[in-house]
């Protein structure tokens, strides 16, 4: 079974376990306090030489990083992942998207809130939450006519960018704001194997 390095706060590390639970994949989590150091420390960068987690280890011993790359890889083979080349360069499209314009500014500022930087470092923060609104700006362009992101589907490109859209709040974000974006993660967590924050089924 593989093991997943993951951290309970982690959205990256949950739109993997997302994923799982929609395939029935059993995975083995295994806590990484994020904060302490270890994921500098040899053993970890032996998985992952970036020192981040989540990182998913196979039973040969080998490791895959980064959160999209393990989506991609579990949804080989799957409904989640089409056999067009031009669907795939979609989900792509949106994948990319999440890591350039959700990722680095909702998930950001939400750890700064969380660890207390964003009073450390406010104009750095608010540059931060300016970049979010721009990013939730664009999905809303885009969900305004659609249901799903990339397909006439679920697929991992909603899951990859539902991670940490569905917590924008904690960022000190208005969600409301965004009323097809707000439509689009109840259409997600309405889902039947929808797999809540605090690892049990149900709406998140």
């Amino acid at each position: 079974m593989p093991i997943l390095y993951d951290n309970s706060l982690s959205r990256n590390g949950y739109k993997v376990r997302l994923l799982a639970a929609h395939l029935g994949l059993a995975l083995t989590c295994v806590e990484v306090d994020i904060l302490s150091g270890v994921t500098r420390q040899a053993d970890f960068l032996a998985k992952n030489v970036a020192g981040r987690i989540p990182v998913l280890v196979f039973e040969d011993g080998t490791s895959l990083a980064e959160s999209n790359a393990i989506l991609f890889y579990l949804a080989q083979g799957t409904p989640l992942w089409p056999a067009d080349r031009r669907e795939q360069a979609e989900l792509l499209r949106w994948m990319f998207f999440e890591q350039n314009m959700i990722e680095g500014s909702v998930g950001t500022a939400r750890f700064w809130r969380k660890i207390g930087r964003d009073r450390e470092r406010p104009d750095a923060f608010a540059h931060r939450l300016e970049a979010a609104i721009d990013g939730l700006s664009a999905l809303e362009r885009h969900l305004g006519s659609r249901a799903w992101l990339a397909l006439d589907r679920f697929s991992i490109a909603d899951i990859s960018v539902y991670g940490y859209v569905s917590v924008a709040a904690e960022a000190g974000l208005a969600i409301s704001d965004f009323p097809a974006v707000q439509a689009w993660l109840r259409r997600i967590e309405t889902l039947p194997n929808h797999l809540a924050a605090d690892g049990l089924r149900g709406a998140a």
